[in-house]
């Protein structure tokens, strides 16, 4: 194999997660509800919570990409994204997540992913992607600044969880400058 053989053959691999992927996701989901504030939640997902959101995910017909690397393929971090708010108005609008496995934190996970699900919302027609993160979270706020996410605003004490106070800041990104299609009521 030469050096180009190599290189390719450890780039991770972008592709969407199906349900043989729940446990990982469960596992990923379940670190960062426990050691870190990047989800305000407190107690673990259990694989049917996780699966039923997976499915939901499916149905609704929103992505989940997952990155996977090695061999045999692992999943090493998850992106998605949803609606905003659940009103016809804000139909072009979603709010999305991006969750790396601790072990693969700092390689470029986060930013193919991230890279990923933008590149699926702009395919998608949308018009503003959110992202809400905890005001402490450094990395994820430097990620999304070098993607060209402006900061929104920020909701100050909007969780509690380790016994302190949690701001959450909101980032926001345009993805089109065209004015969207109409809809019925607009």
């Amino acid at each position: 194999m030469g050096e180009a053989d190599v290189a390719a053959a450890s780039l991770p691999v972008l592709r969407p997660c199906g349900l043989e992927q729940v446990p990982a996701i469960r596992e990923i989901f379940n670190e960062v509800i426990l050691t870190s504030t990047a989800l305000f939640e407190y107690e673990p997902r259990s694989l049917e919570t996780v699966t039923a959101w997976l499915e939901a995910k499916q149905a609704a017909g929103l992505p989940v990409l997952g990155c996977f690397d090695g061999e045999p393929q692992r999943l090493v971090g998850f992106a998605s994204y949803g609606p905003f708010r659940p009103f016809a108005a804000y139909r072009l609008t979603v709010e999305h997540s991006v969750y790396v496995h601790a072990e693969h934190r700092g390689r470029g996970v986060g930013r193919a992913l991230l890279e990923a699900i933008i590149a699926e919302a702009k395919g998608h027609g949308l018009h503003l992607m959110v992202a809400g993160i905890e005001s402490t979270n450094r990395a994820s706020i430097e990620l999304h600044r070098q993607f060209g996410f402006r900061h929104a605003g920020t909701i100050h004490e909007a969780g509690r969880k380790f016994d302190r106070w949690l701001d959450l800041d909101f980032y926001e990104k345009r993805l089109s400058v065209d004015p969207p299609p109409p809809a019925s009521g607009s």
